[in-house]
């Protein structure tokens, strides 16, 4: 079991025993370490405590950062922004496939995958000559290359590290001083495309709403639509589809795991805030 897994496994015992308000020894030993060894490792990752994490995670805070946030299409994307605060959409770029490779699967295209390890588990990270069209987590190589071939059915596709692969682990890691601008080709409607680049106008740490979503591309009625299109984002993470969540505070589905995604919430929400 490596950290994240172990990490994942306490988040999911704390989520699910919530009202029990477990203590340090309880939760360690559900991934059996010692509390001393797991309260390390927790906060190595997090960089916070268990117990801090856990008001992270909370309904109550998810709420606090949707009535705190401003509506997607007037986040600031201007100076005084640095650290683990800045805005994805300063060095991120979305082009969309053209009609001919959306239709015949990817034909023509010569797509290059590789394998990383990221804080919240192993991704597959797939690009073409113009830029990064899937990040998938996943628990197995074989299905995460089987699902890659289902989306590009006609593309040419190897396995081969390219340096915007090794952006994009840094990207995961919150190393951006050397990292390259981030462009993504990603294979999408135009709805969904404007669905994406709105989540990119999401700032780190924060949350909306799939109604907030929906106004912002003067959509207002379509936020079950809008919630499809997030559902269907094809690059992981970099895409921040993890900070949108329903308008009650719960956290809800996530395409990589609902646990995952609380995963993410509570990390991003620790490197803002800390302890």
């Amino acid at each position: 079991m490596n950290d994240y897994s172990r990490i994942a496994t306490a988040i999911e015992y704390i989520k699910n025993n919530f009202q029990d308000q477990p203590d340090l020894d309880k939760v360690a030993k559900q991934v059996y370490l010692s509390p001393f060894h797991f309260q390390r490792i927790f906060k190595e990752w997090a960089g916070v405590s268990p117990k801090k994490f856990l008001q992270f995670i909370s309904v109550s805070h998810a709420k606090s950062l949707l009535h705190q946030q401003v509506s997607v299409a007037e986040a600031s994307y201007e100076t005084g922004l640095s650290g683990t605060s800045r805005l994805h959409d300063l060095f991120i770029s979305m082009e969309g496939m053209t009609p001919g490779e959306y239709k015949n699967g990817g034909q023509g295209l010569q797509i290059y995958y590789s394998f990383g390890e990221t804080p919240f588990g192993n991704v597959l990270i797939a690009s073409t000559g113009k830029g990064i069209c899937n990040v998938f987590f996943t628990e197995s190589k074989t299905t995460a290359v089987e699902n890659l071939q289902q989306q590009w059915p006609n593309a040419a596709i190897k396995q081969k590290q390219e340096e915007n692969h090794l952006n994009i682990l840094s990207f995961f890691n919150n190393n951006w001083e050397n990292t390259s601008n981030i462009k993504l080709h990603v294979k999408g409607t135009g709805f969904q495309i404007k669905v994406w680049e709105a989540l990119l106008r999401i700032p780190f740490g924060q949350l909306a709403t799939y109604s907030s979503i929906a106004a912002s591309i003067d959509a207002p009625k379509a936020a079950r639509a809008v919630g499809t299109a997030v559902g269907d984002n094809p690059v992981a993470f970099i895409v921040p589809c993890h900070r949108v969540i329903k308008s009650t505070g719960i956290i809800g589905d996530y395409h990589w795991g609902s646990i995952r995604k609380t995963a993410i919430i509570g990390w991003e929400s620790a490197k803002v805030m800390g302890e």
